[in-house]
């Protein structure tokens, strides 16, 4: 199988509307941007989006919010994009907060089989509403399920053309995660080189857990201005 897609629209091919996509990034750094602006080109809709935050106002998962095909956001830091809050007001998409270690949690127990575990974060606030709660030792935890992706969205700084990923910095954030949750993982990277010429002690994401890789073509500068290449 080769995992090297020619373009973006090659790479996310397999994605359909109603799809539940994880999406990498912590605002714009790590976020899969090529990726993302495929998508603002591609026909589909109705999709539930799972990342840390939903872009910013037009920019990355923003602009795909303002193009009505996001249908749903499951995440940690909505307030980061106001046209979130605005279309949330306007009833033109459905969020679900989850605190951010909830969230990472979430995806790590998904990708480990785990059906659901409990946390004592949010106990006692409305996000624990209609959630089991437990008492251990003492303590209340309320119960957290997995949360699983149809699609896996991510940026890594390089890869090899089997799938071994290497993050650059704090890009890692949320991808490695996500590439464990997903039935199938898409990798944006800066650099796609041959087997054997990346140092096995730097690989974060094993190839195993990639199914396609593509070259990115718009990348996020350290002003926080996005290009195209």
């Amino acid at each position: 199988m080769n995992k090297v897609k020619k373009d973006v629209f090659e790479a996310l091919s397999k994605v359909q509307s109603k799809d539940t996509i994880l999406c990498g990034g912590f605002g714009l750094i790590g976020a899969p941007l090529s990726l993302i602006e495929g998508l603002t080109q591609m026909d589909v809709n109705q999709l539930t989006v799972v990342s840390n935050n939903l872009g910013e106002e037009g920019r990355g998962l923003g602009k795909l919010l303002n193009q009505g095909k996001i249908a749903k956001g499951i995440g940690s830091y909505f307030t980061s994009n106001r046209d979130v809050g605005a279309a949330y007001k306007r009833g033109e998409i459905e969020l679900e907060l989850s605190p951010q270690g909830t969230l990472s949690e979430r995806m790590k127990a998904a990708g480990a089989g785990i059906p659901a575990f409990y946390t004592s974060t949010a106990q006692g606030t409305d996000l624990a509403k209609g959630k089991e709660e437990r008492d251990f030792n003492g303590k209340k935890y309320i119960m957290e399920t997995a949360l699983y992706g149809d699609v896996a969205l991510i940026r890594a700084h390089k890869a090899d053309t089997l799938g071994n990923l290497v993050y650059y910095k704090t890009a890692r954030n949320f991808n490695p995660i996500m590439a464990t949750a997903a039935k199938y993982v898409i990798a944006e990277v800066d650099e796609i080189v041959e087997p054997g010429q990346l140092d096995p002690e730097a690989i974060v994401t094993p190839h195993l857990f990639v199914d396609a890789i593509v070259k990115a073509t718009h990348i996020l500068t350290n002003e926080g201005v996005v290009i195209h290449e």
